[in-house]
């Protein structure tokens, strides 16, 4: 079943992290919701009611064999998993063909970081393929993933073409897991390069990225927010497409590009309001300014430095 119309009140984190920096702004409470359970023909997998399949609809795009799988078993395709335990790091444990509440069927999963997991999802709602990012169960970075949400929410609703940052679709609290839902996108700079070999990116290509880059931490600070954590991996290209370069005058010899320069930022967990403290230590090493590493304090132009080092990585590979 859909969720209702209000979430039901979850309980507030009590206290922030200790190794977040003070400072921060404060977390609102949070709200969630887990797929209800039905009240007609209930269906029991691995002993737990997970469905009921009067409320069952067959899916029409894109197909999905593996609901028909779990037709097969007696499973209703908009079913909630079974419950397991998270594992040992706080990861949440899924299998692929499983929902996500029941408005997200999960495809794949897209990458894995200390916050969490990134899965591809199935968004039935607006019948479209979407990112969640799935964070850990641990307090730190649920009260992260909160600032996230706020930060990505307040640039929404100041970026009108939405051409800047990558896009919230919606947030939820699930099995104690922070689901933050986004447009998806193509890969990240850094993984282009890594499929690449590492190789140079032509030098008119930097050019473009660099002024997407300088247009987009100015809209954010145009808004009195420090990204703090740029690098190539939080830098992700709008289209997946790439093409070939040729690189001799022959064209006995050609290198692979992104098709598009189109580029939009993500990841803003670390990011930082203008007005609080700017003491503590930010950035990964490889992109943080002088001034950070010298416990100078800090304010905007670590973004700028950041992005000089990346401009310097993209052109020399």
């Amino acid at each position: 079943p859909n969720p209702p119309n209000s979430n039901p009140p979850m309980a507030t984190r009590c206290a922030a992290a200790a190794d977040l920096p003070a400072g921060r702004p404060r977390k609102r409470a949070r709200h969630g919701w887990d797929v209800a359970p039905a009240t007609k023909a209930q269906i029991t997998f691995c002993g737990q009611e997970v469905g009921d399949m009067t409320t069952m609809v067959l899916p029409s795009h894109p197909p999905d064999y593996t609901c028909f799988s779990l037709l097969s078993k007696g499973v209703a395709r908009n079913a909630s998993p079974p419950r397991r335990e998270d594992d040992k790091d706080g990861h949440y444990v899924f299998a692929v063909g499983e929902n996500l509440t029941s408005r997200y069927k999960i495809y794949r999963k897209m990458g894995e970081g200390t916050f969490g997991q990134v899965l591809e999802c199935w968004d039935r709602e607006r019948k479209e393929m979407v990112a969640i990012k799935i964070v850990r169960a641990v307090n730190k970075y649920s009260d992260a993933a909160m600032i996230e949400i706020d930060v990505l929410q307040k640039l929404a609703r100041n970026d009108a073409t939405g051409k800047h940052c990558v896009q919230i679709r919606n947030w939820f609290d699930y099995r104690n897991h922070i689901c933050i839902v986004c447009e998806k996108l193509g890969p990240s700079l850094y993984d282009f390069l890594r499929k690449t070999a590492y190789r140079p990116f032509p030098i008119d290509l930097v050019r473009e990225l660099g002024e997407q880059l300088l247009e987009s931490v100015a809209f954010m600070h145009a808004l009195k927010l420090i990204h703090t954590d740029l690098k190539p991996e939080n830098i992700l290209l709008v289209s997946s497409e790439d093409a070939k370069l040729a690189e001799n005058k022959d064209g006995s010899f050609s290198k692979k590009v992104p098709k598009s320069s189109a580029i939009k930022l993500i990841d803003f967990g670390s990011t930082a309001y203008d007005h609080q403290d700017c003491s503590y230590i930010v950035s990964t090493r490889h992109y943080r300014a002088p001034e950070v590493i010298l416990g100078h304090g800090w304010s905007y132009p670590c973004d700028i430095w950041s992005i000089g080092c990346i401009l310097v990585e993209l052109c020399s590979g």
